[in-house]
């Protein structure tokens, strides 16, 4: 009978095992390791704040015409609209009229919910996501859940480690990517058990915003 327990348990981790296995390599398959050229425009654009480049990239989807506006999510709150025009001196003008700060957000979950009061608020059916690319799984997941009614375009901004060798023969590229596999399945977790928002619930809740 203890044998018999025992085969039942081993059985049950190496279940657990395959399964956190292979969610790890789906993962990993949806981690981009080269930039897209987009082939479509948005009604509104909105980039999570936390790696380098992500504003200044968004903003030149935004010069390009990708989308109407674009809301960057988790801004520090000493950070003012004067601050990203100052950085991005060739699209003052465009920062000045056609871009949002958030300042609430605080973790990912806080970006989606305050990206869904945004995109309520402006009346926008589809929008380009732009976060790096480790990011982007979790996400799209997170947004999906609060937007499960608005098209979702990912933009992911690819580091240059990412780019120019495998993520595996870098260390700490190897834990971000591990650990952001980790965030990933609590996220999923987590959305799993939670009621979907109502859509036509604009109001959200004030959770916060980075990776």
């Amino acid at each position: 009978m203890m044998r018999g327990f025992m085969r039942a348990i081993l059985f049950v981790v190496l279940a657990i095992v395959v399964v956190i296995g292979g969610g790890f390599v789906w993962f990993v398959l949806h981690v981009p390791d080269t930039e897209v050229a987009l082939d479509r425009n948005a009604d509104g654009i909105v980039v999570l704040t936390g790696g380098a480049s992500r504003i200044s990239d968004a903003i030149e989807l935004l010069a390009a015409g990708h989308g109407k506006r674009l809301l960057i999510s988790g801004v520090h709150h000493t950070t003012s609209s004067t601050e990203i025009a100052r950085s991005n001196p060739r699209h003052k003008g465009l920062v000045a009229c056609c871009v949002d700060l958030d300042h609430s957000a605080i973790n990912t979950t806080g970006n989606a919910i305050e990206t869904r009061r945004w995109v309520r608020d402006r009346g926008f059916s589809s929008l380009i996501v732009v976060t790096s690319a480790y990011h982007m799984p979790r996400t799209m997941a997170e947004l999906a859940k609060q937007l499960p009614d608005v098209a979702l375009v990912p933009f992911p901004v690819v580091t240059e480690k990412l780019r120019n060798e495998p993520w595996w023969t870098n260390g700490p590229t190897a834990r971000l990517i591990i650990s952001e596999y980790a965030k990933f399945v609590v996220a999923q977790l987590r959305m799993s058990i939670e009621a979907a928002p109502a859509l036509s619930d604009s109001s959200g809740g004030r959770d916060g915003a980075k990776s």
